[in-house]
């Protein structure tokens, strides 16, 4: 419920605190004294639309804050949460009014944007007045109302559920049609680019390994020649090596005859025959590597070429062609085995519309009986409302075929206003008293099942005297029994019913021409000569005091 209400620097208010219990409190005053002042602040508080012209003249800046103690279940601590709010069972907003017009928000003391503000002040209060249509205008709050009435929040989330369960089977539907229609269109290019790259047989680094194998290649033609004739000069007719094996002959046989003159040539002569030797084997082996296949290179540079054609033509880089064979191969797979999964997929769907179908009944059924009842009940509360002649109807239209996460279910309260008459929307059928009626009596029906915990009434009573202020005033205090109920009044009826009561002045500051709206809580005496002023006017009379008391004694 709202606790206090500060307001500094706001049109006529200079300073305002004020403290608020639970039940009935209303407000009264003379007209022009600042009720409405008072209202647009605390609207204002609540995220309404900024307005320089709001900041009293003479002040830089104007500010209200909003207290308000709730349990820490409340939707509006929820809300604040999802803001990343801290909570603690109180919140505190705070609307900071520029003089140039710009705004500033607050809750707990954490800035936020004044859309934020409103999302969780929507869970908070409710304002209601003649001309107030906020509640009723959109057709979706008509639903939400019946549904609140008839306590439907399971059959509801039932619905929601099953609705989020069909769109994602809907949609897991519909990505796997795509993506088999678009496989279908390309089964003849994946085919023969399958079996295409299935033939080449790219391996992982085979570019890279024939490409260095080339470059070997390449290099060991270029000395093959000279391989040759280094082996012709060793090995060929004129080689010196025969020449020097025949030398090394007749010296070896004359070796005994002079051996210490013979073996140092002989042993050179030896060495020298070895070391060609193994020159011409060392140059056979280098000519054996470099012309063992001549016909490598070619080979090496076709299969090269034929991996970076390939590359050109699938758009990749040859290293990819594998994993390219291997995905083409899936979507093939995937193609095979498409239409068996569409056929299982489909079958999804159709489980999850017909899951959705049935929770949506169910909620449309239960909505159907509500409506009867809320008709029922509402139309109880219009006669002592001066509306005896009217009838409050509920307009609900099922179309199975237009489902959404709210169910199957248009739901919109329309009236009757006079017999003869055709019924039609509340909002176009209704006048603006008649509105404000309407809505109490819904208020008085629904009772703490679908409002906020603080409601406002903005002289809902205007052009009521009697008995229907009587009856006005009676259903406020009987609304207050469950929620917190603020009501600005000009009905003495209504504000005998209070627990608490507010007077609101306008007075002159000292000497000069400026005034100031002042609030007043009044004792049980000062309540009785404001109901007492209510009822006759300037001047009070002891008729008047003694209605006032017993308007105020038959309260309850």
């Amino acid at each position: 419920m709202l606790a206090q209400l500060a307001i500094r620097d706001i049109v006529l208010i200079e300073k305002l605190d004020l403290e608020f219990d639970r039940g009935l409190t209303v407000l009264t005053g003379e007209t022009g004294a600042g009720k409405s002042i008072l209202l647009d602040a605390f609207s204002l508080a609540l995220g309404a639309r900024g307005d320089g012209t709001l900041v009293r003249q003479g002040a830089g800046q104007g500010q209200v804050t909003a207290v308000f103690d709730l349990p820490l279940s409340h939707p509006a601590l929820i809300a604040a949460q999802t803001q990343d709010i801290d909570v603690d069972g109180a919140l505190i907003l705070r609307r900071v009014q520029m003089g140039d017009g710009r705004t500033r928000a607050f809750v707990n003391d954490q800035p936020v944007s004044a859309q934020a503000l409103r999302a969780i002040a929507r869970e908070l209060v409710e304002i209601h007045g003649q001309h107030d249509d906020r509640a009723l205008v959109n057709a979706d709050a008509h639903r939400q109302l019946l549904d609140a009435f008839g306590g439907l929040a399971g059959e509801r989330e039932a619905v929601r559920a099953s609705y989020k369960a069909l769109r994602a089977a809907e949609a897991v539907y519909a990505a796997e049609e795509s993506r088999v229609e678009q496989a279908r269109r390309e089964a003849d290019y994946l085919t023969h680019a399958h079996a295409e790259l299935t033939k080449l047989a790219a391996a992982p680094g085979e570019e890279a390994a024939l490409a260095e194998r080339r470059q070997a290649l390449m290099q060991a033609e270029k000395v093959s020649g000279e391989l040759r004739d280094a082996a012709e000069a060793i090995g060929g007719d004129g080689a010196p090596m025969s020449a020097i094996a025949s030398a090394l002959r007749r010296l070896e046989r004359r070796r005994s005859q002079a051996p210490d003159l013979l073996a140092p040539a002989v042993d050179a002569l030896d060495a020298a025959l070895s070391a060609f030797d193994a020159a011409r084997q060392a140059l056979d082996e280098a000519l054996r590597i470099a012309g063992d296949n001549p016909g490598e290179l070619e080979q090496v540079e076709e299969r090269l070429f034929a991996l970076r054609a390939a590359s050109r033509k699938f758009g990749v880089v040859v290293e990819a062609l594998p994993a390219l064979k291997d995905k083409i191969g899936d979507d093939l797979s995937r193609l095979e085995a498409g239409e068996s999964r569409l056929v299982r997929l489909r079958d999804a769907v159709t489980s999850a519309a017909a899951a959705y179908d049935g929770a949506a009944e169910v909620l449309s059924a239960a909505r159907r009986l509500a409506a009867g009842e809320i008709e029922r009940a509402v139309n109880i509360e219009l006669p002592p409302l001066k509306l005896e002649t009217a009838e409050f109807i509920v307009k609900l239209q099922t179309d199975a075929a237009a489902g959404t996460s709210e169910g199957i279910d248009q739901v919109e309260f329309w009236v009757k206003t006079n017999p003869g008459t055709r019924p039609g929307p509340l909002m176009k059928v209704a006048s603006g008293g008649e509105l404000a009626r309407f809505m109490l009596a819904l208020k008085v029906v629904l009772a703490d099942r679908g409002s906020a915990p603080t409601l406002v009434f903005d002289e809902i009573d205007t052009g009521a005297g009697g008995a229907v202020a009587d009856a006005i005033g009676q259903r406020l205090a009987r609304l207050a029994g469950g929620i917190q109920v603020l009501a600005v009044t000009h009905a003495p009826q209504v504000a005998a019913q209070a627990g608490e009561h507010f007077r609101i002045t306008k007075d002159a500051m000292g000497e000069g021409e400026r005034v100031a709206t002042r609030v007043l809580t009044l004792t049980k005496a000062a309540r009785r000569e404001e109901i007492a002023r209510m009822l006759a006017g300037a001047t009070i009379t002891a008729e008047a005091r003694a209605a006032a008391s017993r308007l105020m004694n038959s309260r309850g």
